[in-house]
């Protein structure tokens, strides 16, 4: 096969771009500062292009390549939020549109590579796609099943929802957590070692990192839904019900229910 990368020096496009190389396929890329001569070398011929850029600065990027692109070409991204990026993919380019979200970062070593894929016209989970959308959706799938990853379809709205709570609300309850903590210096000789393992799963994402998660936060239309969502729960933790909490959250794990 063969792809654009536009983003190939960042960490995921760096990655991708590795992966599909090493798969055999064709890859060529082009970063910053994106000139036009670079932008038609990476997209001339491809069956694929990936924008590998932040989410705020995808639909510019679009309209960048669009004049460069193969008429049958399918547009895609790796941003974390699908249903904006997907509507900007849209109203840059005429042709196939396809949202994918590696569910991993470039150093994983989870061992567990699955990959979401939202097909983009409107399309909603069960539909089916038109012939040419269907093809381009195909290419991707195929494409990410050459690199050993597991790709599954679903609507940006059903994807935006499950990373609101997933990706989402962990990046935002840690950091109201540790921000409270941190105006408590008192409570310092105090720590246990459950504590010091989730201030140490949470460091990078709150350090490094939280310009980024922050961007996603912002990006993603259901995070304000899912954070009152959230908050109606620890309105039953203020009440005391504290053991409704712990019958519900034994649903998350549901092989310790029978213990």
């Amino acid at each position: 096969m063969r792809a654009g990368i536009i983003g190939n020096k960042g960490r995921m496009g760096a990655m991708l771009t590795r992966r599909m190389t090493g798969a055999g396929h064709e890859v060529r890329g082009a970063d910053l500062p994106l000139r036009a001569e670079d932008l038609a070398q990476a997209c001339s011929g491809s069956e694929v292009v990936f924008l590998c850029v932040p989410a705020a600065a995808l639909e510019e990027t679009a309209r960048k390549i669009t004049p460069y692109l193969p008429a049958s070409c399918a547009l895609a991204d790796i941003t974390s939020v699908k249903v904006l990026p997907v509507r900007a993919m849209e109203r840059a380019w005429n042709g196939p549109v396809v949202g994918t979200h590696p569910l991993f970062g470039p150093k994983t070593s989870s061992g567990r590579f699955a990959v979401s894929v939202t097909p983009g016209r409107g399309w909603k989970d069960g539909e089916e796609l038109p012939p040419q959308d269907e093809k381009a959706v195909l290419l991707v799938e195929d494409l990410f099943r050459s690199l050993g990853w597991s790709p599954f379809r679903c609507s940006p709205e059903t994807h935006d929802k499950a990373m609101a709570a997933i990706q989402g609300l962990n990046y935002i309850t840690s950091l109201a957590y540790f921000a409270m903590l941190s105006r408590k210096p008192e409570l310092l000789p105090f720590l246990t070692p459950s504590f010091e393992r989730r201030k140490e799963a949470a460091r990078t994402m709150l350090t490094s990192d939280s310009a980024m998660f922050a961007g996603i936060f912002a990006a993603n239309p259901m995070s304000q839904e899912t954070v009152r969502e959230f908050r109606a729960y620890l309105n039953v933790a203020a009440g005391g019900d504290i053991e409704v909490l712990a019958e519900l959250a034994k649903g998350w794990f549901p092989e310790q229910s029978d213990q």
